[in-house]
């Protein structure tokens, strides 16, 4: 019996799964969101419907393909912080990197899509969601890291003025975006925003869950 190697198969599931995210949000951009549908989007990708679900339990999730990542990474910055580092350093200095190599994550979508997310009520109320699945994720990492009781609201607290500073962010981002900025203008601009944002948290956080 020939058996295929795991590697060759999760190699051929990452293509598919690519290719039908590819052929949805080409889909989207010309007939809008709310338009396009799975049957539309299977067609195009040439696979069944049902193989567009098991890939993708939701609509939108065609849409927002990076969505792991995004709620997994102010979780993730503050777990793998330096030694010494706050959680508010941590998670500055890897905006930071992140704005100047332009990054999807960070909301460097391109005009296109994002005027796509800008025109859908339920990708605008998925966004939402996102960002609040990401400040939950990080609140729960404060949480751990910092030792506190499970009756702490602090870690919360911080999470919330946190994934706040990182929503807003993301959000100027956008609208630049959206005004045909180039990368390059707009990374210029939210560099000078961030500092402004992430300084106004310093007199509080600067010290809290220091490794």
């Amino acid at each position: 019996m020939n058996i295929e190697p795991m590697g060759l198969r999760e190699s051929k599931k990452q293509e598919t799964r690519q290719l039908i995210s590819d052929h949805a949000t080409r889909l989207f951009i010309e007939n809008g969101f709310e338009s396009t549908t799975i049957a539309e989007i299977a067609a195009a990708a040439r696979v069944a419907k049902k193989t567009v679900t098991n890939y993708f339990a939701r609509k939108e999730d065609l849409a927002f393909d990076q969505q792991d990542e995004f709620v997994a990474s102010l979780s993730r910055t503050v777990a793998g912080r330096a030694e010494g580092e706050s959680a508010l350093t941590a998670l500055r200095r890897e905006f930071l990197d992140g704005v100047e190599r332009c990054d999807p994550v960070m909301g460097f979508s391109g005009e296109v899509f994002a005027r796509m997310i800008a025109d859908s009520p339920t990708l605008l109320a998925r966004l939402r969601d996102l960002h609040d699945l990401r400040e939950d994720a990080l609140a729960g990492v404060l949480a751990a890291e910092t030792g506190a009781a499970p009756d702490d609201i602090t870690p919360r607290a911080v999470a919330a003025q946190l994934g706040g500073a990182h929503r807003i962010l993301f959000q100027h981002i956008l609208d630049l975006t959206l005004d045909g900025r180039s990368n390059e203008r707009i990374a210029e601009t939210v560099t000078v925003a961030a500092h402004r944002v992430f300084g106004l948290l310093e007199g509080s956080l600067a010290d809290y869950a220091v490794k």
